[in-house]
C-alpha cells in the first residue's frame, strides 16, 4: 500500500466522561488487539478466519446475537479457533437513539447465545446510564484504531493508512466482518497484518 497522509486521530468525547472505557490495553510485551464488529456473517468471516489462521494470529468479534443466531456454525469456528468474542448487541442498536430499557434488553438478548463479559456498543455509542447498568456486570471495549473499512467514500490506501498510522503496544484495532465492509476488508486485511508484524507488534486475543 502507498503511503498518503496520515489520518487525524481526534481523542474521542467519550473518553472524557467514561473513565471506565477501555480504549487501550497497555502492555510490556508489544501486544496489539485485532477485532472484528457485527458478524459473523458467510460472505465475509469465514474468510477473515481463514486469513487470520494462516498468519497464526488470534482477535477478538464482536458479535451481533442476531447473526450469532443465524449462523451457529460459524460462530463455534471462531471460538473453536481460539478467537475471544463480545456482546454487540442482539440487532446493532445504538445507544444514542434507543431508550435506555430497549438498548439493556438488547445486551441481555444477545447475551443468551455470546458468553462473553466483554461488550463493545455498536457505533461506539452508548449512554452514562446504559454504561452505569452494565458496568459490573461487562468490560467495554473501545479502541484507539479505527479501519473505517465500512467508508465507502474512502479508498483502499486510507484504510490501511487509519489501521496501521499511530498503532502502539495496547492499540485496540478495528475492522468489520460486515458486508458493508467486505470490499475494503478483502483489500487491506492482509497488507495491514503484515505491515505490522514487520514493526514486531504481536496479536492477541482480548
Amino acid at each position: 500500500m502507498k503511503s498518503i497522509i496520515p489520518p487525524f486521530k481526534p481523542i474521542s468525547i467519550l473518553s472524557l466522561f467514561f473513565r471506565g472505557l477501555t480504549w487501550t490495553l497497555p502492555n510490556n510485551e508489544n501486544k496489539i488487539y485485532l477485532t472484528f464488529d457485527d458478524g459473523p456473517i458467510p460472505e465475509v468471516t469465514p474468510w477473515v478466519l481463514d486469513v487470520l489462521k494462516a498468519k497464526d494470529i488470534k482477535a477478538t468479534f464482536f458479535c451481533v446475537g442476531a447473526n450469532v443466531q443465524k449462523h451457529p456454525d460459524i460462530y463455534a469456528r471462531i471460538l473453536a479457533e481460539g478467537h475471544s468474542v463480545g456482546n454487540h448487541t442482539q440487532n446493532h442498536l445504538s445507544g444514542w437513539t434507543a431508550a435506555n430499557e430497549a438498548y439493556l434488553q438488547e445486551i441481555e438478548a444477545a447475551a443468551q447465545c455470546i458468553n462473553s463479559t466483554l461488550f463493545r456498543p455498536p457505533y461506539g455509542r452508548i449512554s452514562p446510564i446504559q454504561y452505569a447498568q452494565i458496568k459490573d456486570q461487562y468490560k467495554v471495549i473501545m479502541w484507539d484504531t479505527l479501519s473505517k473499512d465500512y467508508d465507502g467514500t474512502l479508498s483502499s490506501d486510507q484504510v490501511y493508512q487509519n489501521a496501521t498510522t499511530g498503532v502502539k503496544s495496547g492499540s485496540i484495532i478495528v475492522f468489520h466482518d460486515s458486508l458493508k465492509a467486505e470490499c475494503h476488508l478483502r483489500d487491506v486485511l492482509e497488507p495491514v497484518i503484515d505491515e505490522l508484524l514487520c514493526r514486531n507488534f504481536v496479536f492477541a486475543a482480548i
